[in-house]
């Protein structure tokens, strides 16, 4: 048996963990090679029956962790048609997000085990979850305070468990399910397994761990420390700047690291609404996710955002938590977590899987400090750089273009286009009219703006740049290698519809884009100008989609109100 302090290397591979053979058959199926540091660890103390308290972060691979052994132990060699009708194992988690995905992934695992896996949380009909429940189910996923609420009606009985995992349990106390918590594993049987994992150990979660573990091995997984000579996962950076600059400063960061999927954190909903707003008039696609939301509204915000349509996640901590989304490239923080612990959290959603994150941070100058404990729990170097200059990002929006054009010759098919470059060379070198292009794709890439219009300084603490940032003629921000509307350019393509809501009834810019993009499917950068009078509103969108738009937004409400929208007669 493995002891606590036992520091010995397990053997690589899955087969070395003591999986049935049909689990490893199912895990190759799934694309899995090696297990992850925290498979490797806690695998085969749990297949031995131990309890354990694993320290480990989001995107460590902890749910394979947990949940291979767990169908392993409730399951056995007991074939599928001997099973009692009874719940067998129960999964604790925070979200109702977490919920969902660690219950489609348990279902996965557990296929040649025919195991029946039921994710249980608020904001679903309660009809839907009891029909399941009479049917019969192995594996309850579900967040503590709707677990509480079936117990109080009796729908579900915990007296066959065998198998518990707590999930995530400092988020669980810190979304305030410390009573709920308390009442679940109240309700359990004594003789039981249990297994709890937590991305940090507060005095909190090691009491809970004191009262309801039996003599647990721990595991402590550091995910953010990188193996000798190698690059680190999350590669994270910091820029020292006063508050009243940080807009401009993060439109230029994003300009500057071009992030297929970022999640930006803000304090409070204010604050995320406010930034959404600013970034959307600005030509991201950014959407906001906070606690003013409803289930629908948060369902759909995070379904746009898996699927790629939105590039910005503007969220507050509360909203984000439990959030588990592979694909994210950065995380910025627009303010400053109060606490390292809060910071692991926010930079454990990027680098997962494997792939390489980014993780920026937006300090001002009495925050500097706080970097330094960020280091220390991290046991990495925060990268203390300034804001880039509009010099920078000239530079930037070239070296994408010359990706561009370098994929595209790699490409072919450029017969069509050859005509026009052999007249132009009879006439001028053919080095004048590649160079020619480019600046033609170059000033189509930056929207026509000049270098010189619309600057504002941006102070950058240690060392301080003179550093200026360049927007186009309508506010919006230019971004490398993202092709925009321009309205000097775009108004031969483009209708302007009328919405028969304005300032009076709240209206504004981001409520307007966001019905547009959410319900007919546009893509926001597609959107041009909008202009907001007392009573009505005025939306330049692509002339070809023009008819859907205004079919979409007459079947539904904007700001809770059925609107009139047509064309603009004027």
């Amino acid at each position: 048996m493995t002891s606590p302090d036992s520091t010995t290397d397990l053997p690589e591979g899955f087969t070395a963990l003591g999986l049935r053979p049909a689990v490893i058959a199912t895990l190759a199926s799934l694309g899995y090679e090696e297990p992850t540091p925290i498979q490797r660890e806690a695998v085969p103390l749990l297949l031995e029956g131990r309890d354990v308290l694993g320290q480990a972060a989001t995107g460590t691979g902890k749910t394979a962790a947990f949940a291979l052994p767990m169908l392993e132990r409730i399951f056995g060699d007991v074939p599928e048609a001997g099973r009692a009708r009874a719940v067998r194992a129960l999964i604790l988690v925070p979200t109702r997000e977490l919920a969902m995905q660690v219950s489609e992934a348990v279902h996965r695992y557990g296929k040649s085990y025919g195991a029946r896996v039921l994710p249980v949380y608020g904001g679903q009909a309660i009809g839907m979850q009891l029909k399941a429940l009479r049917a019969g189910v192995d594996v309850i996923v579900a967040t503590p305070g709707r677990i509480v609420d079936h117990l109080r009606r009796g729908s579900i009985r915990l007296d066959s468990v065998r198998f518990v995992v707590l999930d995530e349990a400092d988020e669980m106390l810190d979304m305030g399910f410390a009573e709920d918590l308390e009442a679940v594993l109240d309700a359990l049987p004594a003789e039981r397994q249990t297994a709890l994992f937590s991305a940090t150990m507060a005095g909190r979660v090691a009491s809970i761990a004191e009262r309801h573990l039996r003599d647990p091995v721990r595991i402590a997984i550091d995910r953010h420390r990188a193996d000798p000579g190698q690059l680190p996962r999350v590669r994270q950076v910091a820029y020292i700047v006063q508050r009243r600059h940080k807009v401009v400063a993060l439109g230029r960061v994003l300009d500057m690291e071009n992030p297929t999927s970022a999640i930006v954190f803000c304090r409070t909903r204010t604050e995320v609404d406010e930034l959404t707003e600013t970034l959307s008039g600005r030509g991201y696609s950014a959407e906001a996710l906070h606690g003013g939301l409803s289930q629908e509204q948060r369902d759909r915000v995070m379904r746009r955002f898996r699927d790629g349509v939105t590039e910005l996640l503007i969220a507050t901590d509360v909203a984000a938590r439990g959030l588990d989304v592979e694909s994210v490239s950065h995380v910025v923080n627009f303010d400053v977590p109060s606490a390292p612990d809060g910071y692991v959290h926010r930079i454990g959603r990027t680098g997962r899987a494997g792939r390489e994150g980014v993780a920026i941070t937006l300090a001002e100058p009495r925050e500097h400090r706080q970097l330094r404990n960020f280091e220390r729990v991290t046991r990495q170097k925060i990268q203390v750089q300034t804001v880039p200059t509009i010099v920078d990002l000239r530079a930037r929006r070239l070296e994408v273009l010359r990706g561009s054009l370098h994929e595209t010759l790699l490409g072919g098919d450029l017969e069509q286009h050859r005509v026009v470059v052999e007249s132009l060379a009879e006439e001028f070198d053919v080095l004048d009219v590649a160079a020619a292009a480019v600046k033609l794709a170059h000033e189509a890439t930056a929207g026509g703006a000049r270098d010189d219009e619309a600057a504002e300084e941006v102070p950058s603490v240690s060392p301080p740049p003179d550093s200026r940032s360049r927007e186009s003629r309508d506010g919006r921000k230019s971004r490398p290698g993202r092709p925009r509307r321009d309205r000097a350019t775009a108004d031969a393509d483009v209708t302007r519809i009328y919405i028969g809501l304005g300032r009076k009834a709240g209206m504004r810019p981001a409520d307007l884009v966001g019905a547009i993009a959410n319900e007919a499917g546009i893509d926001a950068r597609a959107i041009g100008a909008v202009d907001i009078a007392d009573r009505f509103s005025l939306v330049e969108v692509p002339d070809e989609a023009v008819d859907e738009i205004i079919g979409a937004l007459r079947h539904t409400t904007i700001r809770g109100k059925r609107v009139v929208v047509r064309r603009d007669k004027n």
